[in-house]
């Protein structure tokens, strides 16, 4: 059974196996008929089973009570379509009829789900002997501990119509917003009893799920908030009707399924919070149609885009104290011309936009399109202002291609929005959050991607498309790795056997091995050693264009200025200082003013390992040294995360920024804090490497053991310091072209 964690449900596997059973038997688009009312009937029924054991064990006789079961929320289930009934005629040629039939019951008991549970499996279009060989999978499945909180029949279509777009190149539906999303807006928004909540693109319900979830946690009953959505797909609608009724939230999804924009099945609401993930970028909407309507308040949206459109209409159906969260493909952030432009600039300056979080890739299941999430609302805490997130790097991969937002992810979220909103303790972090003024977003052209506002903060893409322009060496690094993906994917095409598996890492078993050809295994070790040439090449590649880089920006003053332009080219002011012409903005200063020795001891302690510094930088004695290790001796001076450590050596100057959270040195070494609102702690190392000759006068010849630290020439030798934001947006991008080794050399 797969790992359970908030980006699956616990038995995705199962899924797909009934998935596969049915490929080829009807379309993939066909899926949601046959599973979603099979996991409906299978769920409902392990629900009422569940409480059918606890009346029977406490003895009372209500087991066959029809409100000892809805008091607790679980559908009563007639006896005609219980699982059991089912499972037990799954080889029969009447299981067709056996469940639609059963979809009929529960529809007779609950009102709510009238004409809405699928009856087509008696189909003579449906071959019964597949039938009967799902069912036998969902009689295995168990659904005894699924939480109710979570978006089940969603999570699971979209789920398999990923899968299915992976094998047929079909588009899977963007109903379902992953879990993780929708518990980062509910929890910045926070409904609370007695709201109107809703979802103008309601997909399978999953907002309405978590916002009902939230409100009971927080000493609310789930019945006191007014559910209101709409969805145009009928089967969408339907589902989300399911949705709703397994976890007994009423709701008005309308009495059928219907567009948004062209029949508004809640025309006069003014709801306290909408939450929604509208289409991305969808196009051909009906805007010639529509020109003249209401909504339209600061600007008629462009045929070709209904992002902007989207926005409008939640505006437009927003209580005058209403928030909006809602999430968008990032496209919408830096249209800097048309229609879409000018709706976006009116929007920032009635003062609207409060937040704009960038998310992490690879949230979704059905599109790899990066999105971001909006906070819109009528009356802003801190006018003129919008906060900036940059939660990109956010998140942990539970799969090869998924990663999930975790608890402490969104809860750094949240306390920084609302730390901003109340204007307690805020402060804008590097390369995660910024709160710009509006005057800010005006001269960026009305751009509010957080990458134009938060320091240190760089988009890949961006990165990618600089390093293009001004460095030819680029286009190797690219053509390298690319040559490194395709390596992996004949390693892994040797591994995969008709056999036994493996993941598309590449990961070996014993059985997969020996089911591999004497002639493969020749060939892989080929790829093999092909491939570690490759990371060498790669390496070195690396290491030039990054030593380009920094002496373009720091040894010639060519950095990038505020409109990305190369300052000292662009005619960037330059200032003259007693230790010569810098640019604007640059200090000077004494090592000695942020560096401090530190002669911290391990003491008694014996859980420190033990590090050594060689020319290249800090490493555990383990990796890089063959001595036998000592014990931690009360001598051992103590390192921590950001200290420059200084060795020794006979011919090789030794020293390196400690990367790890602690550890330990000979009394040897010289161990110094640095100050790192001054400098950048690897900044300075990168410094140092790339100017080796101004600090050769660091070292003094020693006794015969080698070279030592001259203490006072480190005190008062003099360096020119950037300002830290360049620094650390320097970083940013030194740490994403080193990407370029360890994504090209997975294992």
């Amino acid at each position: 059974m797969a790992e359970k964690n908030n980006a699956n449900i616990g038995f995705e596997k199962q899924i797909w196996d009934a998935a596969c059973v049915l490929w080829g038997h009807i379309p993939a688009a066909e899926y949601r008929k046959v599973i979603v009312g099979l996991i409906f009937l299978r769920y409902i029924s392990s629900s009422f089973e569940k409480r059918y054991q606890e009346l029977v064990a406490e003895g009372d006789g209500f087991e066959d009570d029809r409100d000892a079961y809805t008091m607790e929320n679980v559908f009563f289930v007639p006896e005609k379509a219980r699982w059991s009934a089912i499972s037990i005629a799954a080889h029969t040629p009447e299981i067709g009829t056996v469940i639609d039939n059963a979809m009929r019951a529960i529809e007779e008991e609950n009102k709510v789900l009238k004409n809405v549970l699928p009856k087509n499996y008696a189909s003579p279009d449906l071959d019964k002997r597949v039938l009967g060989d799902v069912v036998d999978l969902f009689t295995n499945m168990d659904m005894g501990d699924t939480e109710q909180s979570k978006d089940l029949l969603g999570r699971t279509y979209e789920y398999c119509i990923a899968q299915f777009a992976a094998y047929e190149g079909v588009k899977g539906g963007e109903f379902y917003t992953p879990s993780s999303i929708v518990k980062t807006i509910v929890s910045i928004l926070k409904p609370f009893s007695n709201s109107r909540v809703y979802d103008p693109c309601c997909g399978s319900g999953g907002m309405f799920v978590q916002s009902a979830k939230f409100i009971q946690e927080h000493s609310g009953n789930r019945g006191t908030i007014s559910v209101y959505g709409q969805e145009s797909k009928a089967d969408t609608w339907k589902m989300a009707k399911m949705n709703m009724a397994i976890r007994g939230i009423d709701v008005d999804f309308g009495s059928y399924h219907a567009d948004t924009f062209f029949n508004d099945l809640h025309p006069t609401l003014k709801a306290d919070f909408i939450m929604a993930n509208p289409p991305f970028n969808l196009s051909n909407w009906g805007q010639d149609k529509l020109t003249d309507d209401v909504r339209w308040k600061y600007g008629i949206p462009p045929a070709g885009n209904a992002n902007y459109a989207w926005i409008q209409h939640m505006i437009h159906h927003l209580a005058p104290n209403g928030k909006i969260g809602l999430v968008l493909a990032n496209a919408a952030l830096t249209i800097s011309n048309g229609a879409e432009y000018e709706i976006k600039k009116n929007i920032i300056e009635d003062d609207l936009v409060e937040c704009i979080i960038s998310l992490p890739a690879h949230l979704f299941y059905s599109t790899k399109i990066k999105v971001s999430l909006w906070i819109i609302s009528k009356k802003k805490k801190q006018s003129n202002t919008t906060l900036f997130i940059d939660g990109r790097k956010l998140g942990s991969m539970t799969s090869r291609t998924i990663r999930e937002l975790l608890d402490d992810d969104i809860e750094k979220i949240v306390r920084t929005y609302e730390s901003y909103i109340n204007d307690e303790k805020y402060s804008n972090e590097t390369a995660f959050c910024y709160k710009a003024t509006t005057e800010e977003v005006r001269k960026k052209n009305y751009n509010i991607s957080p990458t134009k506002y938060v320091v240190g903060s760089l988009d890949a893409d961006e990165i990618s498309d600089w390093l293009d322009e001004k460095d030819s060496d680029t286009g190797k690094l690219y053509e390298l790795q690319e040559k490194a993906k395709e390596l992996n994917i004949k390693i892994d095409t040797l591994l995969r056997t008709s056999n036994s598996e493996t993941d598309l890492l590449g990961s070996v078993s014993i059985p997969n091995i020996l089911s591999v050809s004497s002639d493969n295994i020749n060939h892989l070790i080929e790829l093999r050693q092909a491939k570690n040439d490759l990371k060498k090449e790669i390496e070195i590649t690396t290491k030039k264009v990054l030593d380009e880089i920094f002496k373009y920006w720091f040894i010639d003053y060519n950095f990038p200025d505020e409109h990305g332009l190369p300052y000292s080219e662009n005619g960037g002011e330059m200032v003259e200082t007693e230790c010569g012409i810098i640019p604007q903005g640059w200090t000077f200063s004494k090592m000695g003013v942020f560096l401090t020795e530190t002669k911290e001891k391990v003491g008694e302690r014996t859980d420190i390992p033990e590090f050594s510094t060689t020319n290249r930088g800090v490493y555990p004695r383990s990796e890089k040294f063959n001595k036998q290790l000592s014990c931690n001796s009360s001598k051992n001076k103590v390192i921590h995360r950001g200290c420059i450590i200084f060795g020794m050596s006979r011919e090789i100057f030794n020293f390196g920024v400690m990367k790890d959270l602690i550890g330990s040195v000979s009394p040897a070494y010289h161990v110094y804090k640095i100050n790192d609102s001054i400098i950048n702690p690897v900044f300075l190392e990168l410094l140092m490497r790339n100017c080796p000759d101004y600090f050769l006068s660091l070292i003094k010849p020693g006794a015969r053991e080698g070279q030592v630290l001259d203490k006072e020439e480190l005190s008062k030798k003099m360096i020119v310091i950037p300002p830290i934001e360049l620094q650390n947006r320097y970083i940013v991008l030194y740490e994403y072209l080193s990407t370029f080794i360890s994504d090209a050399h997975k294992n």
